[in-house]
């Protein structure tokens, strides 16, 4: 489990999705690409699942994306953000929208070995129990089901990270979890098999305000219960500014570095499964089709 300082308040993660649903897809650049690459890894992959769940859908671009490669597949989308379904299912063709579910990845309503895959791109992170994550992507996995996944190592924003720690002493950048850490949990959820490896991705900016307008379109800015409450102080503000000018490369603008960390790992063949309170499959179209927008 996280730090208490670390833990997400996932009220506040909520609501920051919540507000960012509209704008999101428009500078969601890294996410995109990240998830094109994880599809790419799919290609790899000799499996015909019946039910695939996308894991922190957001506004369903891999949704979709898996319906149209997996034609005969049903495809569900979850996300704790409802304003993010709604996108999603925007994005649904007229007779393939999306069946969409507004639940936690810690806690996922769905009943026992029900889907054939779990497809998540970069939404782990917002997880304050990973071992209960996983344990419950175990639950949810048919024996001999996929979990294919991406999330974000610890070099993710270190440039951001050193600048504020020249600033103040207040954590400003969510932390992230090492490859092998995230490795081992799979293996105390019982998960078979794990495959982890790291890709380095950088993004660059003209000042460092574009890059933190950008993590606030996202909803990606820090959310730990340990964040300083209320506004910062210009000066602190300034000196952060100051601090980050360091990093600026050879073509005059500044970077931003992601440690992009790729998983996978399957279910076994048996094993032991939970009986938490679940949603039947079949239902989910019924209980959310008012929710979700139809």
């Amino acid at each position: 489990m996280s730090e208490p300082e670390h833990r997400i308040d996932k009220q506040q993660a909520r609501l920051a999705f919540s507000r960012a649903a509209e704008r999101y897809d428009s500078v969601a650049v890294l996410q995109r690409e990240i998830g094109r690459r994880m599809l790419d890894r799919l290609q790899l992959v000799k499996l015909q699942p019946q039910t695939i769940l996308d894991v922190g859908a957001g506004t369903g671009v891999a949704t979709a994306a898996l319906a149209e490669r997996y034609r005969r597949s049903r495809v569900l989308a979850l996300d704790f953000a409802l304003p993010m379904l709604q996108q999603a299912r925007r994005r649904g063709g007229w007779l393939r929208k999306p069946r969409c579910i507004c639940g936690d990845l810690e806690q996922l309503p769905l009943d026992d070995r029900s889907v054939d895959m779990i497809y998540s791109n970069a939404a782990i992170q917002w997880s304050n129990d990973l071992d209960q994550t996983f344990r419950e992507f175990n639950r949810v996995l048919r024996p001999g089901g996929l979990l294919m996944f991406t999330t974000f190592g610890p070099d993710t924003l270190k440039e951001l990270r050193a600048a504020w720690a020249e600033a103040d002493t207040t954590a400003h950048v969510s932390t992230f979890i090492d490859m092998h850490d995230v490795g081992d949990a799979l293996l105390r959820a019982g998960l078979a098999d794990p495959v982890m490896d790291v890709d380095r991705m950088t993004l660059t900016y003209p000042t460092v305000n574009g890059l933190m307008r950008e993590l606030k379109v996202l909803g990606a800015h820090n959310v730990s219960s340990g964040r300083q409450r209320g506004l910062t102080g210009k000066g602190r503000l300034q000196a952060m500014q100051r601090a980050y000018e360091q990093f600026r490369n050879r073509d005059g603008v500044l970077p931003a570095s992601y440690e992009v960390v790729y998983g996978h790992a399957w279910a076994p063949e048996s094993g032991h499964r939970s009986n938490a309170p679940s949603v039947a499959i079949g239902d989910i179209g019924r209980q959310l089709g008012g929710r979700g927008g139809s």
